[in-house]
Formats: C-alpha cells, sequence, structure tokens
C-alpha cells in the first residue's frame, strides 16, 4: 500500500493515513510513502519518525522533467511507476481514512484495476472523449457505469475516481510493459495532443480508464462501501448508520473535523505511533496523552 507524503498538509494526511491502514490491514500489508525528490529534505522529522514507528519507509520518486510542465496532480502515476517487489499494489490519496477492519482480499482482483467511479464527471463532452480515445487508436468502450453521487439513472462512459486503486504489478501489457507504464504513456499521449480541452488538473483521472483497456486489465468495481467520497453533495452529513463503511476519502481536515472523526484519527494515530500529535513524535510519549 502506498501514498504520497509531501510537505506541508500531505505529509501530516500521510501519517494518518498510514496509522488507519495500518490499524485497520494489520501487518498483513506493507506501507511505502513516496515524495518528490525536489521536497523530501523538507519532510518534518516528526513525520519521518512517526511513519517508521509503524514500519512505513518513505522514498523519494524523481520529478524533474517527467511531465511538461510540471504536474503535481500527476505524482500518483509517478509514484505508481516506482518499483516495489509484491503481487498487487494499493494506491490511496494522502486524505483517506480506513474506519474498520479489512482483507486485502476486499480489494484486488485478478487481472484487474479494482477501484471505485467518480463521484461527479468535472471533464469532457462526448466528443472530448471520443477525441481521447482517437489520440490513443483506440475504441470507446461499450461499457456505461453509474457514477457515485450522480442524480437519476443516466449511464455514463467509464470514468473513475484515481484515488484508490490496486493493480497486479507483475500484468504485462500485449507488449510487454506494466500498467503503470502504459498509464504514464497514455497520460502524456494525451497531455501532449493540444486539441485536448482542460486537461488538467483531470489528467491522471481521464487517461486511467484508457490506461486499463490499453495495459489489457478490466476494471473491477469496488462497493462504494470500500472508497466512500465524502464533500462535495455529502458535506456536512454523518456517516450513514445504516451501512459498513470501510474506507473514506475526506478531501480537507475540515471535513473530517465535520464527520466527527478526528478523534478517531487521532487515537488510530496514537495506538499505532505512539502519539497523538506528530509534533510530539520527537517528545517522551508519556506525556502525548
Amino acid at each position: 500500500m502506498f501514498f504520497i507524503v509531501e510537505p506541508p498538509d500531505y505529509e501530516v494526511m500521510a501519517c494518518f493515513l498510514a496509522a488507519s491502514l495500518r490499524e485497520q490491514f494489520g501487518d498483513q500489508v506493507a506501507l511505502v510513502g513516496y515524495c518528490p525528490d525536489i521536497k523530501l529534505d523538507q519532510v518534518s522529522p516528526n513525520v519521518t519518525e512517526v511513519l517508521r514507528r509503524m514500519g512505513c519507509e518513505v522514498r523519494p520518486f524523481a520529478v524533474a522533467g517527467r511531465f511538461s510542465p510540471a504536474y503535481p496532480h500527476g505524482n500518483k502515476i509517478l509514484a505508481t511507476m516506482e518499483p516495489r517487489d509484491t503481487e498487487f499494489s494499493a494506491f490511496f490519496d494522502s486524505d483517506i481514512l480506513c474506519l474498520r477492519p479489512n482483507r486485502v482480499e476486499n480489494i484486488i482482483q485478478d487481472n484487474a484495476v479494482s477501484l471505485t467511479p467518480a463521484a461527479s464527471m468535472n471533464w469532457g463532452k462526448s466528443d472530448d472523449w471520443k477525441l481521447i480515445y482517437d489520440v490513443c487508436g483506440m475504441a470507446i468502450p461499450e461499457e456505461r457505469i453509474k457514477l457515485m453521487r450522480q442524480s437519476g439513472e443516466r449511464q455514463r462512459i467509464p470514468y473513475f475516481s484515481s484515488g484508490l486503486f490496486t493493480f497486479p504489478e507483475q500484468h504485462r501489457s500485449p507488449d510487454g510493459r506494466s500498467f503503470p507504464q502504459v498509464w504514464m504513456d497514455v497520460a502524456h499521449t494525451i497531455d501532449a495532443h493540444p486539441d485536448v480541452p482542460g486537461k488538467r488538473p483531470y489528467l491522471d483521472q481521464i487517461s486511467l480508464p484508457l490506461a486499463i483497456q490499453k495495459s489489457g486489465l478490466k476494471w473491477n468495481i469496488l462497493p462504494e462501501e470500500q472508497h466512500f467520497i465524502l464533500g462535495g453533495k455529502l458535506r456536512g452529513d454523518a456517516l450513514p448508520q445504516d451501512r459498513e463503511i470501510f474506507t473514506i476519502h475526506y478531501r480537507q481536515l475540515k471535513v473530517l473535523k465535520e464527520t466527527g472523526l478526528t478523534a478517531t484519527s487521532r487515537k488510530m494515530l496514537k495506538r499505532q505511533a505512539g502519539v497523538k500529535r506528530i509534533d510530539k513524535a520527537g517528545e517522551d510519549d508519556a506525556d502525548n496523552e
């Protein structure tokens, strides 16, 4: 399981995420935090220590020249391309929290990228989707899906959240490339085409379904309970009590507070790393109650 550790905001969120992953998945998973190499020396020593206590290494990845101009939203693609010696990998946005005991088997599937539909579709008209499929030499898939927060029953072209996804590391496309390599190539192809409108900051999401298809994988749509996206239409709402929500995507710390889960995140951090406050990691644990 891997995620971005980027100062200043995403390094704090990453610590809460790591604690929740360790709490809910236990020792069946390895944790890796990735930081853009140009910001590695800015990561707080307290953050590094907190993550270390949870068995999570912070690794750098190169950013210079990978996208032109620079594209910070593409960091998840760059992190996905980093080598990992495992059968499956799972990416989590840093602003995610796991709430109940879970199993790896619930979020993976052979020969598939497992993920959820996007909450809404903020990019693209029908002609725009036709353009990017044409640019990549692909046909638009016949399958249609319902987005997570859409009203009505209209089915949409497959469009997924890139905030949480799992994929088989050892899979190779028909031309011998890994899924991350295909994703990067598709993203570059779309990014370089001058006629694709408004592709940033949506490039990672609009390229994702094409990359899944081009790599020869399927998409496995996870239950919403495995990636429950807060904010937007649900801003200020409490979590539904009649559903077992495993994982929430809160987007902003103030949304976490509005949902009443700030204390939960701190308790998990305390249990897993010995502190409720990350800035206290260098002090005596006995003083951090």
